[in-house]
């Protein structure tokens, strides 16, 4: 299965109270950190929700502001656009993964129980997820998991979740 990693990066970042893709950590951005620790898990990776360094833009589906299911909807698209079976996505604060993460959530669709954001969608479920956001539904990934009949998988290693600086600087710590 080609499989199509994506940053999800077009957040408000409201909580943070910046843009948290650029925050810094370790004298990387969080987007730098994203994308390294997703690089292991995918045949290629992009960046959804804002352009980034000569990638293709990835534009959040239908409209900016749809929370993290309009970045996986608009990387659904650009994944099935270009010939990938299947979508890896993961938060833009998320810094690391735990080891063999798509063999994890392999069968998709699934995602992980921790931080549902982090999952494995068939393209095939792209029209399935545009019908949801033209709704009046739910707009929450476990929703969405839920309509797609995906698993919610556990594992021992639960992911960094970056919502304010605090945060930031506990992480920075580790």
């Amino acid at each position: 299965m080609k499989t199509l990693g994506a940053v999800l990066a077009g957040g408000r970042s409201t909580r943070f109270g910046s843009d948290k893709a650029v925050a810094m950590l370790a004298g990387r951005s969080l987007l730098d950190h994203a994308l390294a620790a997703l690089r292991p898990h995918a045949d290629a990776v992009v960046v959804a929700g804002r352009a980034f360094d000569g990638q293709p833009p990835i534009a959040d589906w239908s409209a900016p502001g749809m929370g993290p299911l309009g970045g996986i909807a608009g990387a659904l698209r650009y994944a099935a656009d270009a010939g990938f079976d299947q979508l890896l996505c993961i938060p833009v604060d998320c810094v690391r993964l735990p080891n063999g993460l798509r063999a994890l959530l392999e069968p998709a669709p699934a995602y992980l129980e921790s931080q549902p954001v982090i999952g494995l969608w068939p393209v095939s479920l792209c029209a399935e997820l545009e019908l949801l956001l033209t709704g009046e539904e739910n707009h929450s990934v476990r929703h969405f998991g839920s309509r797609a009949d995906a698993r919610a998988v556990s594992s021992d290693f639960v992911p960094p979740n970056v919502n304010s600086a605090a945060d930031l600087a506990r992480l920075a710590e580790l």
